[in-house]
């Protein structure tokens, strides 16, 4: 080969070893720069290459020997200066990695990846007002940047489509650019894959450690996954970088609600809120961290707060509603109406106001109208969550096929034997946050919430094929010891949320579906059903306005058939886990609390404390649409209430066909 077509083909190799360095494939562009720098010992790009992938791979010793070695030969390449300061840094000199630092910037004032390693080595120092400076300057210093700030304003416009081509295209020159690796993050959170987000986080913060974009991303993710702890201290970090940044605060408030640290969580709302004093949804989420708490009153307060900074708001009206015994003033009602008639209207505050006037005209006996606000709030509703019930019923007929006896069988003794966790299921509306009360009042069981642990392993056992529908058929082929290590995932993503007690409550109503996963990872864990008349349940989940999820119960028809579903999954577990379930009829403990509270504690192992039939008096955070409703005695008023509407519902009593005969 002559010279020239000997050099061109060495800088073709050396340029792949650095895209496989910068594609995270450190130890494949190590063996490629070794053979490199044997046949050209002297080459300094090689050798800053090959120093740069020691690093990636944490093999510090080599590769600071080989980048000084590189800056012996070569004093001025930034790029070998700039790994040598990383290598120090790694190696706990942040002070040296800062010197050699200031050295390059000296001389390269736009060197993008001297600023990413110089915030990195402030923050180590503690000098945080400098590192926020520092990655200012390395955000002004990209050589992309135009390209980054045209996907940054596409993913804002949620014009997902356009943003991931930009990222990807900034990828295809660059594996290990940073903003793009956070862009295409955020896509993947919001398109519900956080594994994938978190996977692109990780690799961009091995290129700057305390970078506040990925920060940013990364805390919400973690948040999304349970990882609840990794969540706050990543929070935790950020805040020490950016402490002004009124949406860390945020981050934070979210996690310490999620950790149960709900004083924490006003805190931290409540900072952001001073930092953005003119954002409504701030106001918004202390009314709603006070009606966890209890605190009625300043709960109030916090909604007409944000009534005054926004008068239009529907989520503040239908949130005072949702307090249950709020009564509206006749004031309230005409601006709510007022609204309704005055375009142009947002689509979800329409169908809230709608959901809130139902509920001001129920108070009022108005039944009729109630209902007709009612079907228009979730009509609207309905358009931004469809729903497809001939899906769900698919899926639980594969999940009845799937965890048969056989499953069972072929799977004794298998999975994690922890019994603390006690799981309440039913449906939403039908008494499962009074069961957690009762529950929760007793001196050896923690209340929580309801936890998304379950739900979030269902995902990942859908997402095994391409058309992410691989569950229930995914978990039949996972051997013993997945399943066992799942338990444990499970047990250990909830300790944070305990306080030490024996048993703990995971009230997350959906999780009927998945009893039989349950059974498989913690096969000593109790599940209680919680089920009330469904003509009663399924037209109280009707007029509730759910935040998120829940999207069945938008229409009648789609309820009936949900419930009927329920029903023969409840069937199922009785005959393949037999007595796996204690079936609670919520009318029978409003007629019969003693007697049923016994037969409650005594399915889950617990001896009788008289504190559970004075469950209203137990003070702790409740996070459901029954929060002031468990705080009073139990009453009977709720029984046989959809009669008022007997007409209206007349397609869910046929929707619901001969399951109804099991109540009358």
């Amino acid at each position: 080969m002559s010279a020239p077509h000997a050099a061109a083909a060495f800088d073709e190799s050396r340029r792949r070893a650095h895209a496989a360095l910068r594609a995270g494939q450190a130890a494949t562009a190590e063996k490629w720069l070794r053979a490199l720098s044997a046949r050209a010992p002297d080459d300094v790009h090689c050798l800053w290459l090959l120093g740069a992938a020691l690093l990636a791979q944490e093999k510090l010793g080599p590769a600071v020997e080989t980048l000084e070695r590189a800056l012996a030969l070569a004093p001025d390449l930034a790029d070998a200066r700039v790994d040598l300061a990383r290598a120090r840094r790694y190696d706990g000199h942040a002070a040296d990695a800062r010197e050699e630092l200031r050295r390059v910037l000296a001389g390269a004032p736009m060197h993008h990846r001297a600023w990413l390693a110089y915030g990195d080595v402030l923050v180590d120092l503690g000098q945080f007002a400098d590192a926020r400076i520092a990655f200012e300057r390395a955000r002004l210093t990209d050589p992309f940047r135009p390209r980054v700030e045209a996907g940054t304003a596409a993913l804002q416009a949620l014009d997902r489509k356009q943003a991931e081509l930009i990222f990807r295209e900034i990828l295809k020159t660059d594996a290990s650019h940073v903003a793009a690796l956070a862009g295409l993050a955020a896509l993947s959170l919001a398109a519900g894959v956080p594994r994938d987000a978190e996977r692109l986080l990780r690799h961009a913060l091995r290129q700057c450690a305390h970078l506040p974009l990925a920060l940013r991303g990364l805390g919400p993710v973690l948040l999304d996954l349970g990882r609840l702890t990794q969540a706050d201290a990543v929070a935790r970090r950020l805040l020490e970088i950016e402490p002004e940044n009124p949406q860390n605060w945020v981050v934070l408030g979210a996690i310490s609600t999620r950790l149960l640290r709900q004083d924490e969580a006003l805190r931290a709302y409540e900072q952001a809120s001073r930092l953005n004093p003119r954002e409504v949804r701030l106001r918004m989420s202390i009314g709603h961290l006070h009606k966890t708490a209890g605190r009625r009153e300043e709960c109030i307060a916090a909604y007409k707060a944000s009534l005054a900074l926004d008068p239009a708001l529907g989520e503040a009206y239908w949130s005072l509603a949702d307090l249950k015994n709020y009564v509206f003033s006749d004031a309230e009602i005409a601006d709510m109406q007022r609204l309704l008639g005055a375009p142009p209207r947002d689509r979800p505050s329409e169908a809230q106001l709608h959901f809130a006037l139902g509920r001001a005209c129920e108070q009022r006996a108005d039944y009729a109208r109630a209902f007709t606000h009612y079907v228009r709030g979730n009509a609207l509703k309905r358009q931004d969550a469809t729903f497809d019930i001939a899906h769900f019923e698919r899926k639980s007929a594969r999940v009845r096929a799937t965890f048969d006896a056989a499953f069972f069988a072929a799977r004794a003794g298998v999975g994690e034997p922890d019994g603390a966790p006690i799981f309440v299921v039913g449906l939403p509306r039908s008494g499962s946050t009074l069961v957690e009360q009762i529950l929760a009042s007793h001196s050896r069981v923690e209340g929580t919430m309801e936890l998304s642990n379950v739900l979030t392993l269902v995902r990942e056992f859908d997402h095994l094929d391409a058309a992410r529908d691989a569950y229930p058929e995914s978990v039949a082929a996972a051997p013993p010891a997945r399943l066992a290590a799942l338990g444990r995932r499970y047990v250990e993503e909830t300790a944070p949320l305990r306080r030490g007690l024996p048993r703990f409550i995971d009230k997350m109503p959906n999780n009927f579906s998945h009893v039989g996963l349950i059974q498989a990872i913690l096969p000593n864990a109790t599940v209680i059903d919680m089920r009330r008349h469904p003509m009663d349940a399924c037209f109280s989940t009707f007029k509730q306005h759910f935040a998120e999820g829940q999207s069945f119960s938008y229409d009648l028809e789609d309820l009936g058939r949900y419930y009927r579903c329920y029903l023969e999954l409840m069937d199922h577990w009785d005959r393949v886990l037999p007595g796996k379930v204690l079936h609670l009829s919520y009318e029978t403990l409003v007629r019969e609390p003693e007697a049923t509270i016994r037969r409650l504690l005594e399915h889950c192992q617990l001896p009788f404390e008289p504190g559970c039939l004075a469950f209203h008096e137990t003070r702790r955070p409740i996070r459901t649409a029954s929060a002031e409703q468990v705080r009073q005695p139990l009453y009977g008023s709720a029984v046989g209430y959809w009669r008022h509407f007997a007409t209206e519902l007349e397609p869910l009593r046929r929707a619901l066909g001969d399951s109804l005969a099991r109540f009358e």
